[in-house]
């Protein structure tokens, strides 16, 4: 199953670093995003794109998981020469990881 089958996601940037929620469509599917969707198996989705550390936080309360991503930008939004490589492009990158 694909991530965008649970849930869908928000994405933000400052400076070199991205900021991307995992929010489940369904209350009873986020027990399985916090099993399935761990810093560890994002961090090696996005290999090679995402050179620091990944590190994540959960929202219990909206069921939800948010991903911090550091060095995630080619050096910040305003100096990657990347197409797309931040903002809704990099959700929906997120989005496309099997669990």
């Amino acid at each position: 199953m694909k991530l965008w089958d649970i849930a869908h996601s928000r994405t933000g940037d400052k400076g070199n670093i991205s900021n991307i929620s995992l929010i489940a469509y369904d209350p009873k599917d986020f027990e399985l995003l916090k099993e399935k969707v761990t810093a560890e198996k994002v961090k090696e989705h996005f290999k090679g794109m995402v050179k620091g550390e990944v590190v994540r936080y959960e929202l219990p309360n909206i069921h939800a998981l948010n991903f911090v991503m550091y060095a995630a930008l080619g050096g910040g939004v305003t100096r990657s020469l990347s197409v797309d490589m931040h903002g809704k492009g990099l959700s929906s990158y997120l989005l496309n990881m099997d669990i």
